[in-house]
């Protein structure tokens, strides 16, 4: 019943950009993925890195301060049982590539949006707020990793690019240098951009007068008549509710709620390691 709901939700967003996606050739050939596994091809991307869970599993995140790392807050979850992962089983791997990364940190506390619900049925729903914000023990002071600033809305037809790790093409991370928005729903962008299974959290870039922002925050993979397409949470949407919510004092959430439980008394939601 819950993938019925995801797929009615995806088809009726894409009844009402179908007709955008003819009139204004949004569906032009994509550049391909380009693989940056050297500190050549990797240069510039470096603060950009793989989530690792204990051996479980990854996602991709990116620095947007020397100790802050955005991502999806699904990835914070176990996805069989819906508990909030153990923080000191999180690392942030920066740079990964073949093997190593220009630094390794452990992950100190981790705040969800407050509207996020893990689980929800609602595919675009849960979209909307699927972001995340991971403190670091330790701030990553390198020249060669410098964390990226943020953006405002993306327009449909904007091109875009996404840097990312997923299943397959996980020893490095892939980087797509064009892909475009083919519409927004509320705090939804839909994507032409490449992405797959472990792309969670990937930062989805914007060029603008020679600066390279991330404007979302890919939250998950979707397919509408064969065309496969991402979905992404729009920062200007979302972002700086994030913000304050980790600016609050810490609130360990021991389970996703459900969307029939309501949110602690402090709005607020947090996980970090057990004890700490």
């Amino acid at each position: 019943m819950g993938q019925f709901k995801q797929e009615r939700a995806v088809a009726r967003l894409f009844a009402s950009l179908l007709i955008l996606f003819l009139a204004s050739s949004v569906l032009a050939e994509d550049s391909g993925l380009r693989r940056l596994d050297t500190g050549e091809a990797s240069k510039g991307w470096g603060a950009v890195g793989r989530l690792e869970f204990d051996g479980r599993g990854f996602c991709t995140g990116a620095l947007i301060a020397p100790d802050k790392v955005l991502t999806a807050a699904h990835c914070l979850f176990d996805r069989d049982t819906g508990e909030a992962r153990d923080l000191s089983a999180v690392e942030f791997r920066a740079g990964w590539r073949n093997g190593r990364a220009e630094a390794y940190r452990k992950v100190r506390r981790a705040a969800v949006h407050p509207d996020y619900v893990f689980g929800q049925d609602e595919l675009l729903t849960r979209a909307q707020s699927d972001i995340a914000l991971l403190e670091l023990y330790h701030p990553i002071r390198n020249t060669q990793i410098m964390p990226f600033e943020t953006a405002g809305r993306l327009r449909k037809g904007s091109k875009i690019g996404v840097v990312s790790y997923a299943v397959g093409r996980d020893a490095a991370p892939s980087f797509q240098e064009t892909c475009r928005v083919l519409g927004r729903h509320q705090g939804v962008y839909v994507l032409s951009c490449d992405i797959d299974f472990g792309s969670s959290g990937a930062p989805v870039f914007v060029t603008e007068n020679g600066q390279t922002r991330i404007a979302s925050v890919v939250a998950a993979k979707a397919e509408f008549n064969g065309e496969k397409v991402a979905l992404g949470t729009a920062l200007d949407f979302a972002l700086s509710e994030l913000q304050a919510v980790m600016a609050q004092e810490p609130v360990v959430v021991e389970r996703s709620k459900t969307s029939h439980e309501h949110r602690n008394s402090t709005g607020a939601k947090f996980v970090r390691p057990n004890g700490g």
